[in-house]
């Protein structure tokens, strides 16, 4: 089984993009030709796509190990790096985005959500098939994870105001702590509990599950939403043309400005992979599981994080493929650098 779960993850890696642009146009295609059955059943769907958001956060929290943080100190610039990616560079460029893209209110503030919550649930995965550091990649990802539930808040309550929308700030608050720092601590709980059960190796055994279930999980909630909002965005298709655009758009700038300044920062190829994946990568899970529960966010805020992964799929697997020119870049052969 183990195996089966081990293949099942490496084929969704690979294949997200037809798989996730199936689910939109499945759930597209049943909302647009049956409005009234999603009408009729929408607090249904509500509850369905809430116990949905469980399976696709909690095992992610499993995985992550916060004990081995202290270790990430020896070698800070990494860390420093994602920080500044994660929470400066791209709310300023999601910023510019928006005022291009001159979006409906609500997607605009989607795009605002799942911009800010880095570390797609694949990156640790694509780092490793590049050849970077998977340590990195783990401990960014977990530093980034710390820092969401602080800056989200604050964050989304000016881009609420920015929109001229009311962003309850005291339900996002309970949400962030419902959909992060709740699962992130029975995450944690779990993890130190098996291995003191089963021991260190039930984690390299239970890993391949960690990444198919929010895989999976996340399919199945973007068919519900666009489910649930087919028939309207069957008439106003046109609004997701700029939003496509400026996800391609955020995910070329972010990956062409590390790759020059990662390395001028001195990281070598395996930090500079790491960083890169983490930080250019979005969590869509999360950032789907916060705008289908917070009161006040209707479906409409969910549709950038359900559309992102299309995009994000196609250029993290080439960027994969860059991999050995990447390599040489950053380590140049020994006569060019006596040069």
């Amino acid at each position: 089984m183990k195996i089966h779960a081990a293949h099942l993850g490496e084929h969704l890696r690979r294949r997200l993009f037809p798989y996730a642009a199936s689910a939109i146009a499945l759930g597209w295609t049943m909302g647009a030709n049956f409005p009234a059955v999603a009408i009729a059943h929408s607090r249904e769907l509500a509850w369905v796509m809430n116990g949905l958001v469980f399976l696709m956060i909690y095992p992610m929290m499993i995985s992550l190990n916060f004990a081995e943080l202290p270790l990430a100190l020896k070698k800070p610039t990494p860390l420093l790096l994602t920080l500044f990616y994660n929470f400066a560079v791209t709310p300023l460029l999601s910023w510019m985005l928006v005022q291009a893209m001159a979006a409906p209110p609500e997607l605009a503030l989607g795009f605002y959500l799942v911009m800010l919550i880095p570390g797609a649930s694949m990156a640790i995965a694509f780092t490793g098939m590049a050849g970077g550091s998977i340590e990195v990649a783990t401990m960014a990802q977990a530093v980034g994870f710390l820092v969401v539930p602080f800056a989200l808040p604050w964050f989304m309550h000016w881009a609420g105001q920015s929109q001229a929308l009311a962003v309850p700030l005291g339900s996002l608050v309970t949400t962030v702590v419902m959909v992060l720092i709740l699962p992130m601590a029975l995450g944690d709980i779990t993890r130190r509990w098996l291995m003191h059960r089963f021991g260190p190796p039930v984690m390299k055994a239970i890993k391949p599950y960690l990444g198919v279930i929010p895989a999976v999980t996340m399919l199945i909630v973007m068919t519900l939403i666009f489910f649930s909002k087919g028939d309207m965005l069957a008439h106003k298709w046109t609004m997701l043309v700029p939003l496509m655009a400026a996800t391609l758009a955020f995910l070329v700038i972010i990956l062409s400005l590390m790759t020059w300044l990662n390395r001028r920062m001195g990281l070598n190829f395996e930090e500079h992979m790491a960083v890169a994946f983490v930080c250019s990568g979005k969590n869509n899970a999360t950032a789907i599981a916060i705008a289908l529960s917070t009161a006040g966010f209707g479906p409409l805020v969910a549709v950038p994080a359900a559309t992102l992964p299309m995009f994000q799929a196609v250029l993290l697997v080439g960027y994969v493929h860059l991999a050995e020119w990447l390599r040489r870049y950053y380590e140049p052969p020994i006569q060019m650098k006596r040069q």
